[in-house]
């Protein structure tokens, strides 16, 4: 366990990322809580649960190649963290660069991710 909200994070942050850029579900999914929930914008559907979050990021490799992501500042209060990102890749099917910025908002429990929220644009 670390010691501030702050370090967690920063851990759950570069774990996400790390998955993200490589391409591997597992890494991600590690981030998070059986019981999580993810939003990919603010608009989207929540995705419930570790198996669905899953299934959500399976489809990422298929899609996104030269994958880069880095994220800033960790900003934390209580049970959450913010951070800003940003995710650089190229599609698959076309070949495309596609720069990707916005937020990351987590709320954590027992040093996991309970919950994402993303805002982001390209």
């Amino acid at each position: 366990m670390t010691d501030t909200m702050a370090e967690l994070g920063r851990q759950l942050i570069d774990t996400f990322g790390r998955g993200w850029s490589k391409l591997r579900v597992d890494l991600i999914a590690s981030a998070f809580a059986q019981e999580a929930v993810f939003l990919e914008t603010p608009f989207s559907e929540p995705i419930r649960g570790l198996d669905d979050i899953r299934k959500y990021w399976a489809d990422v490799p298929y899609h996104q190649s030269e994958v880069t992501f880095t994220s800033g500042e960790i900003f934390a209060m209580g049970p959450w963290f913010s951070t800003e990102f940003k995710c650089v890749f190229r599609r698959r099917r076309t070949g495309e660069w596609v720069d990707a910025r916005g937020a990351l908002f987590c709320e954590t429990a027992d040093g996991l991710i309970t919950e994402m929220r993303m805002y982001w644009h390209r």
